[in-house]
């Protein structure tokens, strides 16, 4: 346990650091809308599967459509195993789109409580297809998420706060560069919506590495529906 809570501590040394990151770049105000589903299929079998549409161009376009199922195994009721599918589609601003395929394995821990919420982690490796380009890419992706209670009573509102850390694990024809590649830092409100379900409303800023060039921030309104059986 102690073990643990020294890797989740140094987690959240590195996502400040992150944070902390000068951004000179281009800047955009975004809306991203998204809707995940997700419960159990049949003993300890389980799934989750998530739309989402992201509109950025200071919200003027979709920028982004995303679609990702994945099937699970619970091993314990702290710890959750997943194989996923990701189907990306974006637009291009001189027409036509580009298809991103993705294969990924996922682990959900439950880390226990902090100041009377759950902290919990989601770690997810990416194995990336591109249209435009013909390299498999591998990324890494290091979540961590903090609801805090604000009411006494159980299901009520809480403060939710998350972050994301990516990291690109080579370089492709597509674009990707070993490395760094963002960070998503998120705090909000989690709004009970229907029996478990909830409705979480906040700001993301998405701090994005580029390379030749400024690195970019994108300040996002996200709102999620949490469809929970």
């Amino acid at each position: 346990m102690n073990s643990l809570r020294q890797t989740v501590l140094r987690l959240s040394t590195l996502f400040t650091a992150m944070a902390a990151l000068p951004a000179h770049g281009a800047e955009d105000e975004q809306l991203w809308l998204q809707t995940i589903a997700q419960g159990p299929i049949s003993g300890d079998i389980v799934y989750f599967a998530e739309v989402q549409s992201r509109f950025g161009r200071d919200m003027d376009g979709l920028d982004q459509m995303l679609l990702r199922p994945a099937i699970g195994v619970k091993l314990s009721d702290r710890l959750t195993v997943f194989q996923g599918y990701a189907y990306v589609r974006t637009p291009r601003s001189g027409g036509g789109d580009t298809r991103e395929h993705r294969s990924f394995q996922q682990i959900n821990w439950s880390l226990g409580k902090v100041a009377g919420g759950p902290l919990s982690s989601r770690t997810r490796i990416e194995q990336r297809w591109v249209s435009s380009g013909d390299d498999m890419g591998w990324r890494l992706r290091q979540w961590l998420r903090l609801a805090v209670p604000l009411t006494g009573k159980p299901g009520g509102v809480s403060a939710l706060t998350y972050a994301e850390g990516l990291v690109a694990l080579n370089d492709t024809d597509w674009g990707a560069r070993k490395g760094f590649d963002r960070l998503r830092s998120f705090a909000g409100l989690e709004l009970p919506f229907a029996g478990k379900s909830t409705v979480e409303v906040g700001y993301l800023n998405q701090y994005v590495k580029n390379r030749g060039r400024a690195d970019d921030v994108d300040h996002v309104l996200l709102v999620t529906l949490q469809l929970r059986r």
